[in-house]
């Protein structure tokens, strides 16, 4: 069995799970989210925590349910206290503002970008240059967070373009004569 998948995920105060057949919803003060089940995972609630056990037989299973497990963990974690990733602009006029669902960007083309958000996923503008995406789903956040960055990848050179607060930008020396 996965190693992960044997650690019980603890419920915090005020979040719910119930447990279908078809699906795992989890309640929370910062929203709901559902995840379809797997025939090869069993979800069991006992008492104040969730465990995820694989069925015998099934195949990947072991593997599974370890995914599962982290998943549910990550969904219980997100309806609690909620998913962030922060996105810096760097370069010369490069700027972003949040008009309610849209995220307008100036990344240096002929013509501005405007990329509107997800349902359940905000987006807040603290400086020009500085993007803050909120949400309830982990997945969700990482996935818009890679699609504004997509549009102006950083650079080798100058380093110049989107990118993560915590990514680092290996700057290459230019040819010399």
């Amino acid at each position: 069995m996965s190693r992960i998948a044997k650690n019980p995920i603890a419920l915090p105060q005020g979040v719910e799970v119930s447990i279908d057949a078809s699906a795992i919803s989890v309640k929370g003060p910062l929203g709901a989210i559902e995840l379809a089940a797997h025939p090869a995972v069993r979800v069991e609630k006992e008492g104040e925590t969730i465990l995820c056990r694989p069925v015998e037989g099934a195949v990947n299973s072991n593997a599974l349910s370890g995914t599962f497990r982290a998943t549910i963990a990550n969904m219980v974690t997100g309806v609690s206290k909620g998913f962030e990733r922060k996105l810096n602009l760097v370069g010369v006029g490069y700027r972003a503002q949040a008009q309610g669902d849209t995220l307008n960007l100036t990344l240096g083309y002929s013509h501005p970008i405007a990329h509107r958000m997800p349902e359940g996923i905000k987006c807040e503008t603290p400086t020009q240059t500085e993007i803050l995406i909120k949400g309830v789903d982990k997945r969700q956040v990482g996935q818009v967070a890679a699609e504004i960055r997509a549009y102006r990848k950083p650079e080798p050179y100058k380093g110049k373009g989107v990118r993560y607060s915590d990514e680092v930008v290996v700057i290459k020396e230019t040819k010399k004569k």
